[in-house]
């Protein structure tokens, strides 16, 4: 941290601290060099917006720095742009290459299309391929190796001396640098009112360090806090350690800042000029990105929403309020494929969705105490397979509202007699286990299958439930909230001899849609 920095507290943020004489050496150094830099050739001044719905939700005024709206939807072009055009024109002609997780490939490519140079771009092998599709699109050579960029940065080195190319570095270089920084420049033109900090994402390092070096040498008093992922914190851990560490493996779902280690330059600026760390987690992330589409519309990439996780994270454990911050939203090139993995954890990084597994006597009755006990409560998964006579574990998720309601509904589910294990934070339970309720059963004699949908809308699930004739045993449920206007449920029954009638008169006088599925093969192959 800088000299003379402070630990924040647990009820309000260290002040900023003012740079020391290395720090303001540095800054010096930069300011320069950013304020000269080339990037607007190709790159456009952002907009600074205002994140009003989450502005209102935590008390404090968040400002948005567009960077995910650059043609190459993030900021990395300004510093790939700045390097190259600095280059001799032999080594242009020469051709450059370039190590990324996808986003300074595309500001090279298209860096190297703008002055008509060649560009081989070597990427991991876990890059989205919405990434590596936009570099071919932009006439850079793509070539795929190791799971990280650290793999991907000494295979480039290599083709480099083989094929005499120029390496354009994505953060350790001072032009990459002073190119990043020029956001920093942009930021204090468009909002000169009060500011209290600016978060940035930290991968290797190349724009926390331009955004730094401009902030601390134009407004000093204005704090710069980097935020990494709890499973890619290089940056943090080498502060921490005063020299740079080298992480065994790093967290690939913030793929834009998957770093195992900082560059040495980097290293150098932000650890003088950087005044605080926050560390999010991939389900605060998932959270971030649904406030940035409620907000803007927008769906930002994990990188690019790390600061807005953070904002929220920084707001709730030092209890600030009517502070400005800006969150630098540096990404939007999302592989659509995560989306679905997005909406699923959203809900568990705002603590608006509780996950139990709950023990019910198989008894008559039990079922629909249970259903009372829930009541209103919006529910959000309802999973059950019969596997034992003499009791039934039934997976649930609920809606919340606060972080802590879930302990309490925990509780109140245990006084009155279902044994229940808290399953909200437990990674198996929200990645797999949820997935897997179910198969065959020896007891699910005599089972017929359906398909119903009804109206989603609070206590429609409980109010289908409790429709129930208690003499119907269900043997098989599964629900889960899409987020769609109606509701789908499977439902396993076995319904005795002497009530089919009944039964199918309850299924015409039902008002939901139907569709017996007990002859379909894939009930035979998978849990008949």
């Amino acid at each position: 941290m800088p000299e003379g920095a402070t630990t924040s507290t647990a009820h309000g943020a260290a002040p900023a601290a003012l740079p020391g004489p290395k720090g303001r050496r540095i800054a010096a150094e930069y300011l320069k060099r950013i304020l000269t830099a080339r990037v607007y050739d190709v790159a456009r001044e952002t907009a600074l917006d205002p994140a009003r719905t989450l502005s209102r939700r935590i008390g404090n005024h968040v400002l948005l720095k567009r960077e995910d709206q650059q043609p190459v939807f993030s900021f990395k072009l300004r510093g790939a742009y700045n390097k190259m055009s600095r280059l001799a024109p032999e080594a242009l002609a020469r051709g450059v290459i370039c190590a990324s997780a996808g986003n300074h490939a595309q500001g090279v490519a298209l860096a190297a299309r703008r002055l008509s140079a060649k560009a081989v771009i070597v990427m991991p092998v876990t890059t989205p391929r919405l990434k590596i599709d936009a570099v071919q699109a932009l006439g850079g050579e793509v070539i795929l190796h190791g799971d990280s960029y650290t793999d991907a940065f000494g295979r480039a080195l290599e083709l480099q001396r083989e094929q005499g190319l120029t390496f354009v570095h994505p953060f350790d270089d001072p032009d990459v640098i002073a190119g990043q920084g020029t956001i920093a420049m942009e930021i204090l033109r468009q909002h000169q009112g009060p500011l209290d900090a600016v978060f940035v994402a930290i991968g290797g390092g190349g724009l926390a360090a331009g955004v730094a070096a401009y902030v601390k040498a134009v407004r000093p008093e204005v704090r710069v806090i980097g935020v990494q992922t709890v499973d890619s914190d290089a940056m943090r851990q080498s502060v921490a350690r005063g020299r740079r560490v080298m992480l065994a493996d790093v967290g690939l779902f913030s793929d834009g800042t998957a770093v195992k280690q900082v560059g040495a330059e980097t290293f150098r600026v932000v650890r003088e000029l950087v005044d605080d760390y926050v560390l999010v987690d991939t389900d605060a992330v998932c959270a971030a990105i649904k406030d940035m589409f409620q907000d803007t519309r927008t769906v930002l990439e994990p990188a690019g929403a790390l600061p807005v996780a953070a904002i929220k994270q920084y707001v709730e454990r030092h209890r600030v309020r009517g502070q400005t911050f800006v969150a630098i939203t540096c990404g939007a090139n999302m592989n659509f494929d995560r989306l679905r993995f997005v909406a699923e954890r959203a809900e568990f990084g705002e603590r608006r969705e509780a996950l139990f597994a709950v023990t019910i006597p198989e008894e008559r009755g039990s079922f629909r105490r249970f259903c009372e006990l829930v009541g209103p409560r919006s529910v959000t998964e309802f999973n059950y397979r019969i596997s034992d006579e003499r009791v039934a574990h039934v997976f649930v998720g609920l809606s919340i509202a606060r972080r802590d309601e879930a302990e309490r509904i925990g509780r109140h589910f245990v006084r009155h007699g279902f044994a229940t294990v808290n399953l909200t934070d437990d990674e198996l339970a929200k990645e797999h286990v949820r997935h897997m309720v179910g198969g065959r059963s020896e007891l699910a004699r005599e089972e017929r299958l359906f398909r119903f949908q009804f109206p989603e809308r609070p206590g429609a699930l409980m109010r289908f439930l409790a429709a129930m004739h208690p003499g119907w045993n269900i043997s098989l449920f599964h629900y889960r909230n899409q987020g769609a206007d109606f509701g789908r449920i499977l439902v396993g029954l076995q319904v005795p001899r002497g009530d089919e009638r009944a039964f199918e008169e309850f299924l015409r006088t039902l008002a939901y849609p139907c569709v017996e599925e007990t002859a379909n093969p894939v009930y035979s192959l998978f849990l008949r």
